[in-house]
């Protein structure tokens, strides 16, 4: 590793994703939630892998994805995540480091193996995802590298990896690194579930040591408990530096006190798999702020770079999005 610059270090959870295309009636047999996510464990996730048809097996996890994008962008990043010294953490390991991201977080010698994402998409595109959380989980403080952490313009952190204590823990150590070396902390909500699970914990980490939020229009709902979007809108206005919500079809509301901004989806082709849109949206987002391009140009990249992904099966970008977002600025 070296002391050049980074744009983003993204902290989450190191998963290996398995996509499959599936009927409705798969979820409603297995008692899933559509378009949500669920812990599921060892046993549950080796019967579940093998009663899928074959599909897709990619290195995902949510804010390795987002490191994927912004690599895809041009923008310099490294990711933060925990794996197991086993096939599936090499296959990790030499796929984010494949796509542009620095990755060196030492591999567990010892536990559970590397976590994996098996994620069933419905015909209208909707993923309803299980995940194993393996060795992921085990990501602690001591693994929030501080030199790594001060050489980024923006640390992101992922909701998904707020369920144990040393998570928590590591979350604050590195936005404690992050503010010390005067360099800023994103957090994406990730789930309206994990929203649910941690709300009041959510708060207080939003409240004191986020600068940029990212959410969707139901996880900002549920977080501050409220049915109406613009009642959530006041409330995060108040609590972090800028908030950029999502919000499907709608596009994405920006905030930052009392600027607002709103942005249209983009038209794609067709939309094939909603996996990874929220992650890219931030990679889009987080690339255009770390350049230095005003909150409506962030969003607009991220609604570019959110609709690449929705046509294509899988969490990542499948085009160069730097010349993407360079085409669709200039049209």
């Amino acid at each position: 590793m070296t002391d050049s610059p980074l744009d983003v270090v993204c902290v989450g959870n190191a998963i290996v994703d398995v996509l499959a295309k599936v009927e409705n009636s798969v979820i409603t047999e297995h008692g899933m939630v559509k378009g949500t996510m669920a812990l599921i464990d060892a046993e549950q996730a080796e019967s579940l892998y093998a009663s899928m048809p074959q599909g897709i097996e990619t290195s995902g996890g949510s804010a390795g994805n987002t490191a994927a994008g912004l690599a895809s962008l041009g923008a310099r990043c490294a990711f933060i995540g925990k794996v197991r010294d086993d096939q599936l953490g090499d296959v990790f390991t030499d796929d984010i480091r494949a796509v542009g991201a620095e990755f060196a977080t030492p591999s567990a010698t010892d536990g559970p193996p590397t976590a994996r994402c098996l994620i069933l998409i419905t015909p209208d595109a909707q993923r309803t995802m299980n995940t194993f959380l393996g060795a992921s989980v085990n990501l602690g403080p001591e693994d929030i590298d501080e030199r790594m952490i001060a050489r980024a313009k923006v640390t992101y952190l992922e909701g998904y990896l707020w369920d144990r204590d040393e998570a928590k823990v590591a979350f604050h150590r590195a936005a404690e690194f992050a503010h010390s070396h005067n360099r800023m902390v994103s957090l994406s909500l990730s789930d309206p579930f994990c929203v649910d699970r941690h709300r009041n914990s959510f708060r207080t980490l939003v409240a004191n040591h986020v600068d940029i939020l990212f959410a969707n229009e139901d996880e900002i709902t549920s977080l501050y408990e409220v049915d109406d979007f613009e009642a959530a809108l006041q409330h995060v206005s108040a609590d972090c530096r800028i908030a950029a919500l999502t919000r499907s079809e709608k596009g994405a509301v920006v905030v930052s006190g009392d600027e607002v901004h709103v942005v249209g989806a983009v038209p794609v082709s067709g939309v094939v798999d909603t996996t990874g849109a929220g992650d890219q949206f931030a990679a889009g987002f987080l690339c255009g702020f770390t350049r230095g391009d005003d909150l409506a140009t962030c969003a607009r990249i991220g609604a570019i770079t959110a609709g690449e992904v929705i046509e294509h099966i899988g969490p990542r970008p499948q085009v160069n999005l730097a010349e993407l977002v360079s085409a669709r600025l200039a049209s």
